[in-house]
């Protein structure tokens, strides 16, 4: 029987993840689950930090309005929809609201997040709420009303902001301000600016 030799391979040198270079254990740099030379890596984390950065300059402002401002729409009438459809208020469905919203937002911005558009799509979504549990109450009332043989009925726009703001304080209960808090937190985290970590 032969005798085994001892095996005489090496193990392969780690290489950096862009150039390639071999690196013995003081060169590398390990990001993730890939290692890089130290001047891959420090030029990669500067590409990273100046493409976050770009993130939150030159905003369009006026499309992100447009864009948070469909996205109110849409979510208000979906919800008002889905109230007339069912006749019941699925709540629930009012956090669409916030989803739109944010994501209309960032959409129509180009990508770009900022603390100034976290501040509109949490005003637009706040609005976009309020004029959707009007509709919502309008069409109970008006309902209500029909039923009673009443001719009055709750118009839209509404006459002022008292009648808005009776119409909406009819039933807004607990619950009402859990769903307001679920879309101002979607509205205001969906467009954030990316925080890198400091190391």
């Amino acid at each position: 029987m032969a005798d085994a030799t001892p095996s005489t391979t090496t193990p392969s040198a780690t290489r950096c993840g862009r150039c390639q270079a071999a690196l013995n254990e003081s060169e590398r740099v390990t990001a993730g689950d890939r290692v890089f030379c130290r001047t891959c890596y420090d030029i990669l984390k500067l590409q990273l930090r100046t493409g976050v950065a770009a993130m939150s300059q030159d905003i369009n402002y006026p499309m992100a309005a447009v864009g948070a401002l469909l996205g109110g729409i849409v979510g208000a009438l979906a919800w008002w929809g889905v109230t007339v459809l069912t006749k019941i208020g699925f709540g629930l469905v009012a956090v669409v609201i916030g989803l739109l919203v944010g994501h209309g937002t960032l959409r129509f911005a180009g990508g770009k997040r900022s603390v100034g558009l976290q501040i509109m799509a949490v005003a637009v979504g706040t609005l976009s709420f309020l004029v959707a549990v009007y509709l919502v109450n309008m069409t109970f009332i008006n309902e209500l009303l029909a039923q009673r043989g009443d001719t009055l009925r709750v118009s839209f726009p509404p006459k002022g902001l008292a009648m808005f703001y009776n119409v909406i304080a009819a039933n807004f209960g607990i619950m009402k301000l859990v769903f307001l808090a679920i879309i101002m937190y979607e509205a205001w985290f969906i467009p954030r600016p990316i925080k890198l970590p400091s190391a």
